[in-house]
């Protein structure tokens, strides 16, 4: 479709900077190496970081039990387990959610397939000036900015008329179709979850808002060919999604997501079949802070490539305000607002302002 007006524009560029697979490949110089190198202060810290002072896991929701046309005490035990996870989590990992298992593999090929073409021919789909769509970085805005060991490929994909077919790649010849299918089936999950998030809150309104736009960020980490800094590396910087809802598929088994926990950091252990679910910046303004979004990030590993594909859900763009539901605030006598109540578009701005200075786009929106 050819009707963009609605489209958002603007939403961050990145300065030009090596291709961190081509570095992987080939010979890596200690001059070269030093701008990716992490302490603990800044992000690094790789797997010694984790908490592992007691048995936890991420926990698990299954959404053939959330959504049972019949009800009864599995289903409630189902939505509580998925309040508890919004509440005190900010994280969950989803199983038997329906999406088919060939609309996986078959994303996972071709993501992979894209992964392995020659530089040349992903740099066709290669990010423009001012943008993050396409293939390339995010949000690298200074010379001496430390840098994520990863190269990524963004995409809009829902609503259609949000996409820029340009950067999707014509390489493989069914990655298309294969990313369409996939972006569709997901988003069908994220609905369903916001619809049972919101009856958990007894909301009428609903939050089905939440997923009405839908942006991928593919993600390839590269093993470090430097065995002995590879827990200096960090995939991608700690951070908390500024969105509603993230969905993230874990293309390879390898390990690298990890979540603020505990004063540490906690691994999430990859589950087969399984889409990882975590609540965004967004859903914690609109619940008025009862629901949690978690800063997390990705390390790297040693001897293995890792591949994984998020898939963010957001409200249109649109005129319609972010702000504190009003049913959230008045169902414990008149709660008073944590958050501002922000224009769709200063929220964008915002975002990019934040990232830009390096700071918690939510220290922004709460109100002192």
């Amino acid at each position: 479709m050819d009707d963009t007006s609605a489209k958002p524009r603007n939403l961050g560029g990145s300065l030009p900077v090596p291709n961190v697979q081509e570095l992987a490949g080939g010979e890596l110089t200690p001059a070269v190496l030093a701008r990716y190198l992490r302490g603990a202060d800044d992000g690094g810290g790789g797997a010694a970081a984790a908490a592992a002072e007691e048995e936890e896991s991420v926990p698990v929701v299954d959404l053939g039990r959330l959504l049972g046309k019949d009800g009864g005490v599995a289903q409630e035990e189902e939505a509580s387990r998925l309040r508890a996870a919004c509440e005190e989590w900010g994280f969950f990992q989803v199983v038997n959610h329906g999406v088919p298992e060939q609309a996986i593999e078959d994303v996972k090929a071709d993501v992979e397939a894209f992964f392995a073409l020659p530089l040349a021919e992903k740099q066709a789909v290669a990010q423009g000036p001012g943008g993050i769509e396409g293939y390339g970085q995010a949000f690298v805005v200074s010379p001496e900015q430390k840098l994520d060991w990863a190269d990524m490929l963004f995409l809009s994909t829902l609503p259609p008329e949000y996409r820029s077919l340009n950067f999707w790649p014509s390489r493989p010849a069914t990655f298309r179709a294969s990313l369409e299918r996939y972006a569709g089936e997901v988003q069908r999950v994220a609905e369903h979850l916001l619809g049972a998030m919101a009856r958990n809150l007894l909301l009428p309104g609903g939050l089905k808002r939440l997923a009405a736009a839908q942006a991928v960020r593919i993600n390839y980490y590269p093993a470090c060919p430097e065995e002995a800094h590879a827990d200096e590396l960090v995939g991608l910087s700690p951070h908390s999604d500024a969105v509603g809802l993230t969905l993230l598929l874990q293309v390879s088994p390898v390990p690298g997501l990890q979540i603020r926990r505990g004063g540490g950091w906690m691994p999430v252990e990859p589950l087969p079949g399984a889409l990882v679910a975590n609540v965004g910046d967004l859903l914690e303004v609109l619940t008025n802070g009862r629901y949690r979004s978690i800063e997390h990030r990705a390390v790297v590993d040693a001897r293995h490539h890792r591949v994984s594909i998020a898939a963010f859900h957001n409200a249109m763009f649109d005129d319609t305000p972010y702000g504190p539901i009003q049913e959230i605030l008045n169902a414990s006598g008149q709660e008073p607002a944590r958050y501002r109540t922000i224009a769709v578009e200063d929220y964008v701005k915002l975002v990019l302002s934040s990232k830009l200075q390096g700071k918690n786009i939510m220290d922004a929106m709460k109100i002192n």
